[in-house]
């Protein structure tokens, strides 16, 4: 090739480069395009990934302006895509956050859809002086990183924008839902997720906009943390033997490390501190109702430290702290053990344990349905008594995976934790075991009598407690119960009952709910006192008050130390109840018990 062709030939190629690769190089001064300077009619292009790491140009025209779409002052740029990939695509579920260019300059991120089923490809991007605004929110400090707010102090995220009449006419949009704008879903990325597991829980995430799929994993590279404007990130919400990671295309990358990506939140936290990773698309899959990217995600390369309503701001490098929990799955067979990472957020933590609990029992192929589970473990907390885990759960004749109910106990607990109004608690481990027994352990109380009704404090009588098991013949079992000596004289209520009975008649947990303890300790002393299924109870309930002192329970309570405590300045912290338990016994029985039965008596 002649020398003076080869130097037109580089000069072309050089401004081919200078065209095409400027407006996705990262720069701490990023030149942006002006929200004023937008008219309909306007040519641009979006840059996104279709598969692999490949950043892609698609063209894009602007439709007009829509003020105040999102709150005030959150205005919404709509665009119609180009070309034949944004038509066989359409707005792809993955592309929140892909980056907006006009003249070679930034002007926003995509990140709204218009409807489903509509033939256009028609977004909305929101203008990206609203999303820098983002790096000026606060961080939490890292004492509380992790604290229980969800405060992100600005307006929440709209779940649909109206589209005026003449644009909807302009883009081709049909009447009913696809005269709205909604936001593009948000791919919740699963590794070694059951679809069991996918199916039990897929509600409870999509209550956060997530759209939970299979997805995959890549081995952590050097490169991962090398992001520029359109690619692949995710936010690891656990990960090791599973994986939840949503994911999103990043709009900015600046020479500091400070990172924006999806152009609308993920779950409207506020500030947040997780685990940010890099993703790689798989591919796209092309739906006709809701095209997706399929993604797998890299290595963790920084922190996610802020979930507002125009981006998801974060910062490259250390990525903060998770919680380590196992999950033991025993059957009569083998021993499965299942180890994870999760991420400590008072929204999100006890859906994703008990999803992980979940995922580990239904994970074993000796476990059927049919089985009754023994659940044990406990949970870590910094600085506070571990709370336990104990409890036996049977199947039920409900179209419910025994699993569900050990997770759902789980899921309890921790929100329990979380919900305290103390302190925030910062859990420091999870141990789950679950012991699968292959038959159905359960039997309901019948009926109970005993052989006199008049007592004397200090005598003994058997309580006989009728229960018919599961498909079995009924059988006896007995409660040896000894009146106590300080018990009331009168007419008393001996409640033959379940566990679920007596924690509701103790009253513990209604003290802990209405944020009545003197702090976090007494509430997990509380927990740690809730009666087990796998026991029978008889409970002897007295006509007399009964004080609820923080964690402690003070039966005949006389009416001076009442009057004490109704003036005492902290006496908020007290709860009083017209009944008090005189006793307490309970026997093992290894399997479920339900029902009670309430036989009266009366101490002479």
């Amino acid at each position: 090739m002649p020398l003076a062709r080869l130097r037109r030939f580089s000069l072309v190629v050089l401004a081919f480069l200078i065209i095409y690769c400027v407006p996705i190089q990262a720069d701490d001064a990023t030149a942006t395009f002006p929200l004023k300077d937008i008219k309909p009619g306007m040519k641009g292009e979006v840059y996104t990934i279709f598969q692999g790491d490949t950043i892609e140009k698609v063209d894009l025209v602007v439709i007009g302006i829509l003020e105040n779409a999102l709150g005030p002052k959150q205005d919404v740029i709509l665009v119609q895509l180009l070309g034949e990939k944004a038509e066989h695509s359409g707005v792809v579920a993955g592309m929140s956050g892909s980056p907006v260019y006009f003249d070679g300059k930034l002007a926003g991120a995509l990140s709204l859809k218009l409807g489903v089923f509509t033939k256009e490809a028609i977004g909305g991007v929101t203008p990206i002086e609203n999303m820098l605004s983002v790096n000026d929110a606060p961080v939490l400090p890292a004492a509380g990183a992790r604290a229980a707010t969800s405060d992100t102090g600005e307006l929440g995220y709209a779940a649909r924008v109206p589209l005026p009449a003449s644009f909807a006419a302009q883009s081709g949009a049909g009447a009913g839902a696809g005269e709205f704008l909604v936001p593009i879903e948000t791919p919740l990325i699963a590794t070694g997720v059951y679809p069991d597991t996918m199916a039990q829980f897929s509600k409870q995430l999509a209550g956060w906009g997530m759209s939970m799929m299979a997805g995959g994993t890549a081995a952590a590279s050097p490169d991962d943390a090398r992001l520029k404007p359109g690619d692949m990130v995710g936010v690891e919400l656990m990960r090791g033997d599973l994986t939840i990671t949503p994911g999103c295309t990043v709009t900015t990358v600046e020479e500091n490390g400070k990172v924006l990506a999806c152009g609308h939140p993920i779950f409207s936290f506020g500030s947040v501190s997780m685990p940010m990773a890099r993703a790689h698309v798989v591919m796209t899959l092309n739906s006709a109702m809701a095209s997706t990217k399929i993604i797998s995600t890299g290595g963790t390369i920084g922190t996610l430290t802020q979930d507002r309503v125009t981006a998801i701001g974060g910062q490259l490098g250390p990525e903060p702290p998770m919680i380590p929990m196992t999950v033991s799955l025993v059957t009569p067979t083998e021993k499965r053990e299942f180890h994870f990472e999760v991420i400590e957020s008072p929204q999100l933590t006890p859906t994703l344990v008990a999803l992980a609990t979940y995922n580990g029992i239904v994970g074993s192929t000796a476990y059927g349905e049919g089985y009754t589970l023994q659940l044990d473990g406990d949970i870590q907390i910094k600085d506070h008594t571990a709370v336990r885990l104990n409890d036996l759960f049977a199947p039920s004749d409900m179209p419910v995976a025994t699993g569900f109910f050990v997770a759902g106990s789980v899921q309890g607990d921790f929100a329990r934790i979380y919900a305290n109004p103390y302190e925030f608690p910062h859990v420091s481990g999870i141990h789950i075991r679950v012991t699968a027994v292959p038959e159905r352990r359960s039997a309901t109380i019948e009926n109970a009598w005993i052989e006199k009704n008049e007592l004397v404090a200090g005598e003994t009588v058997a309580v006989k407690v009728q229960l018919r098991p599961y498909r079995g013949a009924s059988f006896i079992q007995e409660i040896p119960v000894t009146i106590p000596a300080q018990a009331a004289r009168g007419n008393l209520q001996l409640v033959i009952s379940d566990a679920e009975t007596v924690n509701r008649t103790t009253e513990s947990a209604a003290a802990s709910s209405q944020g009545q303890l003197s702090g976090l300790e007494e509430l997990i002393k509380l927990m740690n006192r809730d009666r087990e299924n796998n026991r029978l109870y008889a409970t002897l309930l007295q006509p007399t008050a009964t004080l609820l002192v923080e964690d402690k329970i003070m039966p005949n309570a006389p009416t001076s130390e009442i009057s004490v405590m109704d003036h005492r300045q902290n006496s908020g912290a007290v709860r009083v109840s017209n009944q008090s338990v005189a006793g307490e016994w309970s026997v093992e029985m290894h399997q479920v018990i339900s029902g009670e039965r309430t036989l009266p008596i009366t101490v002479r």
